[in-house]
Formats: structure tokens, C-alpha cells, sequence
């Protein structure tokens, strides 16, 4: 597993935030039976970043706290089958990697979200991460039952890493 870690902002942690996010890319691979191996981007930053990107790729003029940017378009939420088939580009043609696609995570966000709520920086980022890595199999939550169902998902690999609120 390859994950290209890039900060726009110069993060200080009580953590160790690297090794935190491998554990929940791995939890979130093993949750969904990924067979391959992945590459994904993860990129630290701030409101004001967060914002240019939201307006330029998706027409939104406002900072949220995480973006995903999938690089696959599932036939099938979660489904990995027969990707190597239909989708041969997704895959790394040095290391076979699946390249999965990127994140981005508003730091002053998380901060902010993390207090609201009443609970660790860490477990907000393990949360935005996890919510994320969903997204890039392919899970949406436009419709109730999708949210219903990336919210299981998510809940189950932060309780598996014991991340709590």
C-alpha cells in the first residue's frame, strides 16, 4: 500500500498522523474485501484551499472538510470485480497498485468539527478519512439509505480501531 501524504499546512499533532491514516486506509480496505493492493493521496490543508478546490471541481464556492476525488467509476459500490478487465488504467503500470484516488482534508476544519463535537482531533480525522475511502469505492449519500450505509460502514472501522468519540 502506497499512500502519498502532501501538507499545505504544517500540522502538529499529539499523534502519530501518518501511521493513524494507514491504519484506517488498511481498516477501510479489509472492510470492504479489497484484493489489491492501492495507492491513494492524502493532502492536509486549509479553509481557503479547501475552498479554491471545492469551487473549481465541483462549482461550490464554500470550505467543507473533505473532499474525494475517486479515480474508479464502480458499476457497484464497493465491487472490485473485474476492474482489472474493465479498467486496466486504474492500476499503477509500475507497481500493479489500484490507484484509488485522493483526499483532501481541511486541517482547520477538523479542528473546528472536533470541538464542536465534543471529541479528539484525531478521531476527526479518522472519521473524515474513513468517510472519505468510501467515497473512493464508489458509496455516495445523496439518498438515506446510502448515507445509512457509509455511516454503518464508517462506524464499524472506527470501532474496530477503537478511534471513539
Amino acid at each position: 500500500m502506497t499512500i502519498n501524504f502532501d501538507y499545505e499546512v504544517t500540522p502538529s499533532f499529539d499523534f502519530d498522523f501518518e501511521e493513524m491514516e494507514r491504519q484506517v486506509v488498511e481498516a477501510c480496505l479489509d472492510h470492504e474485501d479489497c484484493p489489491y493492493e492501492v495507492e491513494v493521496s492524502i493532502l492536509l490543508t486549509d479553509n481557503e484551499q479547501i475552498r479554491q478546490i471545492n469551487q473549481e471541481y465541483r462549482g461550490i464556492d464554500a470550505a467543507t472538510d473533505v473532499l474525494s476525488f475517486p479515480v474508479i467509476e464502480y458499476k457497484t459500490a464497493g465491487s472490485f470485480e473485474e476492474l482489472e478487465e474493465e479498467a486496466p488504467e486504474c492500476f499503477h503500470p509500475e507497481t500493479g497498485e489500484l490507484l484509488l484516488g485522493d483526499i483532501v482534508i481541511s486541517l482547520e476544519r477538523a479542528k473546528a468539527q472536533a470541538e464542536e463535537y465534543g471529541h479528539s482531533l484525531r478521531r476527526e480525522l479518522a472519521f473524515l478519512t474513513a468517510h472519505s475511502m468510501f467515497h473512493l469505492f464508489g458509496y455516495d449519500h445523496m439518498e438515506d439509505e446510502e448515507r445509512r450505509c457509509m455511516e454503518d460502514k464508517q462506524e464499524a472501522v472506527l470501532q474496530q480501531l477503537q478511534i471513539l468519540r
